[in-house]
């Protein structure tokens, strides 16, 4: 499951992902992660049984954690199926069927925003 975790530096360098991994032995994948000196935001994912142990240990170490229930949303009645998102996504969360009918695989999306500035219909919008 994916977790969107934002958190502050502004108390010290705490590598936050690191203690987590350590205080719960859960491995966790970072997908996408930007950080700067102040700040902090990094999409994580983790074993489904594993979401809340993680989510609350974070939450203790001062992170702001949001558990997301899924990726990129593709609405089917908007799309043209032109596929300007095909190409710029840098996951591979988009192809197409035999019938060149557009396909969203949204576990893959690591929610960089790419194939929605790409999209001439704004089919595609990010979870809020």
């Amino acid at each position: 499951m994916k977790l969107l975790v934002n958190y502050s530096r502004g108390r010290g360098r705490k590598p936050i992902i690191a203690q987590a991994v350590r205080d719960t032995g859960v491995l966790i994948n970072v997908e996408r992660a930007v950080i700067d000196s102040s700040e902090g935001e990094a999409l994580i994912d983790v074993p489904d049984e594993q979401c809340a142990l993680v989510r609350d240990v974070m939450t203790g170490l001062g992170a702001t954690v949001r558990i997301l229930d899924h990726g990129i949303h593709h609405n089917d009645s908007e799309c043209v199926d032109c596929g300007a998102c095909v190409s710029i996504c840098p996951r591979e969360v988009f192809s197409f069927d035999k019938e060149w009918k557009l396909v969203c695989t949204e576990n893959k999306c690591v929610l960089c925003g790419k194939c929605i500035e790409a999209c001439p219909h704004r089919a595609l919008s990010l979870p809020v």
